[in-house]
C-alpha cells in the first residue's frame, strides 16, 4: 500500500481528483496482481482521500482477490461497456471528477477517448508516468533479492545454451533448449524472447533467432533472462564456437574492456551520461565507435526496459538502489556482433552484478 500512498499524496498535493493506472505491469507493482489483459480492460483507480479499486475482466476477479488485494475489485463481462461501469464505480466515490492523472506514456488513444466520453468535463492535468518512474527507481532490499535470484537462473540458462551449441543445431534450436530447461526448473516466463545469434546474424542487435545453423569458427551471441516472482534478469554473453580469427578476438576484447571498465567505475554520484561515456571511449579509441549503436544501458526491475536510460545527455546521478544494465556492443554488418551485459544494482560504493557467468572469452570446441 505504501506505493499507493505515494500516489495519493501526490494527487492531494497537486489538487488532482483521480489517478488512472492503465499499464498492467504498473498495476502489478501497486497491487501484487499480475495479468496481461490483452484486449480487455484492466485498470487501477487511486483517489487522494478514498480507497483505491481495481477494475478487471470478470474472469480475473477471483485471481485479484487471491493475490492479496485488500480493496474493492469490480468485474465486467465481455458484452458489457467497461467504461460505463467504471463511471458508476468512480461516481460512487467522487461524483464526476474533473482533474485526472493518467499514464501519458502508456494510455492508448482509444481508452483516453473512452474516458472523455464518460467524463466530458475531464481535464488530464497530471502525468503519472514520471511519478511511477521515480517510485520504481530505487529498489527495496526485497526487490533486490528477487533480482538476485532471477540472475542466478540466467546464469543457469547460459550454461544450458553453451552446452547446446553444435553444428547441427540452429539458433532457434538452441534458444528452445534454453527455454525448455528453464520451464523444467519452474520458470514459466522468460523476460523476453531468448536471443541466440551466430556469426554475422549477431550484427543485428535485436534480431530474433533464425533457422540458420550455428556457424563453426564464429562468435555466437546470447541475450536472455527470466521472470522470478515478478522480477526479471537480463544478461548477454558472446562465446566462440570453434577457433575465431584475430579480428573477431579483437572486437570481443575491446567490448569486454568497455564492459569491465564501466562496471568497475560505476558508483553513486556519477551521472548516467558519464558512465555511458566511459564505455564509449574504450570502443571509440579502438576504432569501433561507429559500430556501438545503442545506449550503454537501461533500467530494469519488473520489466527488462525501465527508467532510466544510461546514455549520453542523461545527467541523472546514480543512487544506491538503482538497477540497470551495462551492455556495450560492437556490431559489424556482414561480419560479427559482440555484446557483453550484466544488470547491476548500485551500492554505497559501486555496483554489484546480478549475473556472474564468466565474461572472459569462452571457446567451445566444435561438435
Amino acid at each position: 500500500m505504501s506505493h499507493i500512498t505515494t500516489v495519493q499524496n501526490w494527487l492531494a498535493t497537486n489538487n488532482l481528483d483521480i489517478a488512472y493506472v492503465s499499464d498492467w505491469k504498473n498495476i502489478e507493482y501497486f497491487t501484487g496482481f499480475s495479468s496481461d489483459p490483452v484486449e480487455r480492460v484492466l485498470a487501477l483507480f487511486i483517489f487522494p482521500d478514498q480507497d483505491p479499486f481495481i477494475f478487471a475482466p470478470a474472469l480475473e476477479v477471483g485471481s485479484v482477490k487471491q493475490a492479496g488485494w485488500q480493496y474493492p475489485v469490480y468485474g465486467y463481462l465481455d458484452h458489457e461497456d467497461p467504461f460505463a461501469l467504471i463511471k458508476q464505480h468512480i461516481n460512487d466515490r467522487k461524483n464526476n471528477p474533473t482533474q485526472w492523472a493518467i499514464e501519458k506514456g502508456s494510455l492508448t488513444v482509444e481508452r483516453y477517448e473512452a474516458v472523455r466520453h464518460q467524463f466530458p468535463q475531464a481535464e488530464f492535468a497530471g502525468d503519472l508516468t514520471p511519478v511511477i518512474q521515480q517510485e520504481k527507481l530505487l529498489k527495496t532490499p526485497d526487490e533486490i533479492q528477487k533480482l538476485i535470484v532471477a540472475g542466478q537462473y540466467a546464469d543457469k540458462a547460459f550454461t544450458v545454451g553453451f552446452n547446446a551449441l553444435a553444428q547441427n543445431m540452429s539458433e532457434q534450436d538452441v534458444a528452445a533448449e534454453i527455454d525448455y530447461a528453464m520451464r523444467k526448473q519452474g520458470i514459466m516466463h522468460m523476460s523476453f524472447d531468448t536471443i541466440v545469434q551466430s556469426g554475422a546474424n549477431a550484427a543485428d542487435p535485436h534480431g530474433a533467432p533464425k533457422t540458420d545453423l550455428i556457424q563453426p569458427n564464429a562468435l555466437t551471441l546470447f541475450d536472455l533472462g527470466v521472470v522470478y516472482q515478478g522480477y526479471i534478469s537480463d544478461a548477454s554473453r558472446t562465446v566462440a564456437f570453434g577457433e575465431i580469427d584475430d579480428k573477431q578476438k579483437d572486437i570481443y576484447n575491446v567490448c569486454l574492456e568497455a564492459q569491465l571498465t564501466a562496471q568497475a567505475k560505476a558508483k553513486p554520484g556519477m551521472t548516467a551520461a558519464e558512465l555511458d561515456q566511459i564505455a564509449r571511449d574504450v570502443i571509440s579509441k579502438a576504432g569501433y565507435g561507429e559500430y556501438f549503436i545503442h545506449r550503454l544501458g537501461h533500467g530494469m526491475g519488473q520489466s527488462e526496459h525501465e527508467f532510466p536510460s544510461i546514455m549520453e545527455g542523461n545527467n541523472m546521478e546514480l543512487q544506491p538502489g538503482m538497477c540497470f544494465s551495462i551492455e556495450p556492443g560492437i556490431y559489424i554488418p556482414g561480419f560479427a556482433g559482440v555484446r557483453i551485459e550484466d544488470c547491476v544494482h548500485v551500492t554505497e560504493t559501486g555496483v554489484e552484478p546480478f549475473t556472474h557467468t564468466s565474461k572472459e572469452l569462452r571457446v567451445i570446441p566444435l561438435r
